[in-house]
């Protein structure tokens, strides 16, 4: 997991600066003591990509082993800035797609937040790789209309509610997301707390240098 852990902030930036990435560059990020095992550490790095960043590999030139990276699920939207500063967002909007699916294609505000909660994410937290979750949900998805957020008919006091956007209907499919859900929900906090934990040793290093 370590090695597999290490490779992410090199694919990352490969994604951000949308060049490719080949097998033996990825080697150059792998102790060599680990490169007999490198299958198994593409592969984890692979997942780990795919479900908290939405990043998939895909490869271009089997001679090569030259692989690009996108978006996964079919989604157009990654949430980086214009100057591709910051993290992909596609894995979070991909977890929030799946809850609404999950509860039936409309999730209430409590269950949803709840859902999110076991993947280490709080509406009044700030988040390491996602930023402010509550503005990005229901603001940022919202307004690229992935989302819809709106108020329960009749609640007193007001409740609200999650459904899918135009714009997720039109990318993707509630069987893509569910299958992406039944394979990997259960590994997204293992992922996510090793790359904080890496995050968190980097900053402490950075610190005493």
């Amino acid at each position: 997991m370590r090695e597999a852990i290490s490779l992410v902030p090199s694919l990352l930036l490969k994604y951000q600066m949308k060049e490719p990435i080949t097998k033996a560059e990825m080697l150059d990020y792998v102790r060599r003591s680990h490169q007999d095992y490198f299958p198994a550490v593409f592969s984890r790095a692979c997942d780990c990509l795919h479900l908290v960043f939405g990043i998939e590999m895909r490869e271009v030139d089997p001679s090569s082993h030259s692989y690009i990276l996108v978006t996964s699920l079919g989604l157009t939207y990654d949430g980086l800035l214009s100057d591709k500063q910051g993290m992909p967002k596609t894995g979070l909007l991909i977890i929030t797609l799946s809850i609404i699916v999950v509860e039936g294609n409309c999730a209430s505000e409590q269950v949803f937040w709840e859902g999110l909660s076991m993947m280490g994410v709080y509406a009044g937290r700030e988040h390491y790789f996602y930023g402010n979750p509550r503005k990005l949900i229901t603001e940022d998805f919202v307004q690229e209309q992935y989302l819809e957020y709106r108020q329960v008919p009749n609640s007193d006091p007001a409740c609200y509610e999650f459904l899918w956007g135009p714009r997720a209907y039109a990318e993707t499919s509630r069987i893509d997301v569910l299958k992406h859900w039944a394979k990997f929900s259960r590994r997204v906090p293992r992922f996510l707390q090793s790359l904080n934990d890496r995050a968190s040793r980097n900053e402490e290093e950075g610190a005493q240098a």
